[in-house]
């Protein structure tokens, strides 16, 4: 494994970071296998050219991600899969431009398909009128984007309606979702054509499901809008 990081530059405060960050990218495309041994302290400050706190700072910050773990007398070992905390926000953007790009959003989708249909009908039911005319603020957005040549923010937009679905749920637990998607977005707008009228018209749909307080109407449109979405990844311009 020798002189395979590079050497790492930058601020003190902000070294352990840049570590973790490529030690993490080693570890998320395969290249550190997981139940493996990374090499030792001494190899890696020699090859990032940092200090031994700096490298320490990154080891446990890795560590609380589930990534790795070290013990005595044995070293830094690499975790096994189910122990990564891929909903992590640091992971997911990490992981962009890293391994099959449409596998990643395929497995993204899947779980958008799980529970944004559900968020959906709740912020149907919850969404505060504060909520509602902000989700009409970026409905209005993205209606008005759809012919510009302003790809950028047309999707910005569209983040921060589908966002807002989640934050509109009343239930705390998706609030981590609504930041997952956020970085995800951004992570991979550049993988994504602008939408289409067929998508918009889904996206009408279930914003006037929303605003009618339609719970079913807003679920069964926003799973049709995410398997349309699915059904169109292998036609995405990669970049």
């Amino acid at each position: 494994m020798a002189n395979q990081f590079a050497m790492i530059e930058g601020a003190s405060r902000s070294l352990h970071l840049q570590v973790a960050r490529e030690i993490a990218k080693r570890i998320l495309s395969g290249a550190l296998p997981q139940n493996s041994i990374i090499p030792s302290e001494m190899e890696l400050c020699e090859q990032f050219g940092v200090s031994r706190t700096a490298l320490r700072e990154a080891i446990k910050h890795l560590s609380s991600k589930g990534l790795l773990e070290s013990r005595p007398k044995i070293g830094t070992r690499v975790k096994s899969r189910e122990h990564w905390n891929m909903l992590d926000s640091q992971l997911l953007s990490w992981m962009a431009g890293l391994g099959d790009v449409n596998k990643t959003l395929n497995q993204f989708l899947a779980l958008r398909r799980a529970i944004e249909p559900e968020a959906a009908a709740l912020a149907a039911k919850h969404a505060s009128a504060e909520q509602r005319v902000q989700l009409s603020e970026y409905y209005q957005q993205m209606l008005s984007l759809m012919e510009s040549d302003k790809p950028s923010e047309w999707f910005a937009a569209d983040l921060q309606f589908h966002r807002l679905i989640y934050l509109a749920t009343g239930n705390n637990f998706y609030i981590p979702f609504a930041n997952v998607l956020q970085v995800m977005y951004q992570g991979f707008a550049g993988h994504f054509s602008q939408d289409d009228d067929d998508s918009m018209k889904l996206h009408t749909l279930m914003y006037q499901a929303i605003m009618a307080g339609d719970q079913e109407k807003a679920r069964q449109n926003c799973l049709a809008l995410l398997t349309l979405t699915t059904q169109r990844i292998p036609e995405l311009e990669l970049a």
